[in-house]
């Protein structure tokens, strides 16, 4: 048993924090309470005068598809020989013994929602999973929480020599795409579980099939508003659940996303240049409008186009931008947990959830040396 006492508890179930003491029993949080006395063989921690939060969760990374410090033979974001791969899985391209994991967990990010990147219409499926570990397997949360697809300037331009020059195109591939997985999904249900009248098995269509039961989103990758526009106008026509991701040109459309209530968005990365057109309004303003028109929002890096561990700096710069400073932790904690379904097993602290925790000497969002102690799985991995 660890007994954490009298910290500052941001539970994230509520607005105001509370002095608190967490009792920790293997991986989960079993007491929640003021003044819990300990009895013998715990193990006491005190956190009087440290604020205590939720780990940190980012749900838009690329962390582990890219490996630090190393060019082609470790980049395993995007397969770029095919312009629809539905059926590639993230936790294939994962290394978790790459240093970034590390840096992410000692900054306090204890869960991310990673995968493929996006050069292809659609590139495969994201997972949830923990920082800490040596082996993907063992740290996820969810093998599959979403199916990448992408709108804009990138399957433009990695495939403009490959029969994909425009954005017409890249929405008629996804189309194509759900089309044919309808199509197969109806022929295998008439067969009726008789193998001579099933259709011919197909990979991708299979792979595709979670998306239009909505088992999954889309995770669809959209800056520009015309683009986030086209992506809610296809979730629409085909029924299928979507979040969209980047929302670049989100101040600027901030009273329509409000209206589009189904759709989470995931903003970011906003610490970075504007390296192409589609970014040329990033900036920390649109965090700050869309959660201001009272969408829900989850902060993003992006990693590695952010490194992972500075989530929660932007987080504070999108305070700076004008957000409020609780919708900006809830934007780190709880929001992405919903955005990636795993919120009954993270983004808050409740009795029943994984006892993950940053635990930090005054505000999160100022530097990351205030991060004094992180726990994982109830285990500590920073002191």
């Amino acid at each position: 048993m660890k007994l954490i006492k009298h910290g500052l508890v941001y539970t994230m179930t509520k607005d105001e924090p509370e002095i608190l003491d967490l009792l920790i029993e293997g991986t989960k949080f079993i007491r929640i309470e003021k003044d819990i006395q300990p009895e013998a063989n715990w193990e006491i921690i005190d956190a009087q005068g440290k604020n205590i939060f939720p780990g940190f969760i980012d749900a838009h990374s690329h962390l582990g598809m890219q490996e630090s410090s190393i060019g082609f033979e470790g980049n395993d974001t995007n397969e770029t020989t095919d312009i629809l791969t539905p059926h590639l899985r993230g936790i294939d391209g994962i290394n978790p013994m790459d240093i970034t994991f590390k840096e992410a967990a000692l900054g306090g990010v204890t869960t991310v929602g990673t995968g493929p990147g996006s050069a292809n219409v659609v590139g495969g499926t994201f997972c949830a999973m923990k920082t800490v570990g040596h082996r993907v397997d063992d740290m996820l949360i969810k093998e599959s929480v979403a199916m990448k697809c992408a709108f804009g300037e990138n399957p433009k331009r990695c495939y403009k020599d490959k029969n994909n020059f425009s954005r017409m195109s890249t929405a008629a591939k996804l189309r194509e795409l759900l089309i044919k997985t309808k199509e197969y999904d109806e022929k295998k249900k008439a067969a009726k579980g008789n193998v001579t009248k099933m259709p011919k098995w197909d990979m991708k269509l299979e792979a595709m099939l979670p998306v239009i039961h909505k088992e999954i989103p889309l995770k669809a990758h959209a800056h520009q508003a015309n683009d986030i526009f086209t992506a809610i106008r296809i979730a629409k026509e085909f029924d299928v659940r979507m979040t969209l991701e980047h929302v670049t040109d989100g101040a600027l459309i901030a009273e329509e996303l409000a209206q589009e209530k189904e759709f989470r968005l995931a903003v970011g990365p906003s610490l970075h240049s504007r390296s192409k057109f589609e970014c040329k309004n990033l900036d920390f303003e649109a965090p700050a409008a869309l959660s201001n028109a009272g969408i829900p929002i989850s902060i993003i890096t992006d990693a590695p186009v952010v490194p992972q561990q500075y989530l929660a700096m932007c987080a504070g710069l999108a305070v700076q931008s004008g957000m409020k400073p609780i919708e900006a932790l809830k934007a780190i904690t709880i929001h992405p947990a919903c955005h990636l379904g795993i919120e009954d097993r993270v983004g808050s602290i409740e009795v029943g959830k994984d006892a993950d925790l940053v635990i930090v000497d005054g505000s999160p969002f100022e530097i990351l040396d205030t991060v004094s102690m992180v726990f994982v799985n109830g285990e500590l991995v920073k002191e």
